[in-house]
């Protein structure tokens, strides 16, 4: 009676290592990504300034990151996640005059360098589809300030630091095939724990009955959610195993 009570969990404990168990422990993948931002009014895209006939505005119009990533499996279940890529992100910028009857809309790009470490958790699908859900941080990095100028007026966006940490997670699909590579699509949430930067919008009254600069500023946050788009490399974990018999 006991070994037919232990046939049922013996089976579901063999089925749920089967879905758990997809990261190749040893090996290392190399993988390139494409991530277009999301703008939704919940991370705040737009950030505006008033003083009495001045308003100006900063809207995050959408962006991308591009790079590579490298997967080193750990475990059977978990894998660790690093890489190096470009984020940039476009703005529209806008400075109202109501006195002059100025108004003067103007564009700007703003780049930054990110590099992440993850770990990633795995489960299995399909017999070639996969669900993963990763945790951890990134180093982001800002190497310059950047101004844009219209007629009358200018942004001067200018970074808080040249690098700061920011915390990120990831869920996401992916589809293995047996020998050209990995397809993946999900998504990442991406949050600095400090305002990416600040920027000091501008206008120029040329007079009468002299001239002056009227500047306002504002913080422009950090946070954003992309869309993924993935493709790893095929690396077979059997050549690697024949690679070390022969050197040893």
């Amino acid at each position: 009676m006991d070994r037919i009570r232990l046939k049922p969990l013996l089976t579901l404990s063999m089925l749920t290592s089967g879905m758990l168990c997809s990261a190749q422990a040893g090996v290392a993948t190399l993988g390139i990504q494409v991530k277009p931002v999301v703008v939704l009014d919940y991370f705040d895209p737009t950030v505006q300034a008033e003083q009495e006939h001045l308003r100006t505005s900063m809207d995050l119009r959408g962006g991308y990151a591009f790079g590579m990533t490298v997967r080193v499996g750990i475990t059977d279940m978990i894998t660790l996640e690093t890489g190096l890529g470009s984020m940039r992100r476009n703005y529209d910028f806008r400075i109202t005059n109501d006195t002059s009857l100025y108004d003067g809309i103007g564009t700007v790009r703003y780049t930054g360098y990110e590099l992440p470490i993850t770990g990633m958790v795995y489960l299995r699908l399909g017999e070639h589809t996969w669900m993963n859900t990763a945790l951890g941080a990134s180093m982001d990095f800002y190497p310059s300030d950047v101004e844009a100028v219209i007629e009358e007026g200018s942004v001067y966006i200018f970074r808080r630091n040249w690098a700061q940490v920011s915390v990120l997670g990831n869920l996401g699909l992916e589809y293995r095939t047996p020998k050209s590579g990995t397809f993946y699509v999900g998504a990442t949430y991406h949050r600095p724990f400090n305002d990416l930067a600040l920027a000091d919008l501008r206008w120029n009254y040329y007079g009468p009955p002299v001239a002056r600069t009227y500047t306002q500023r504002v913080s422009l946050s950090g946070s954003y959610l992309t869309v993924d788009l993935r493709y790893y490399f095929h690396e077979d974990p059997d050549r690697r195993k024949l690679a070390k018999r022969k050197n040893n």
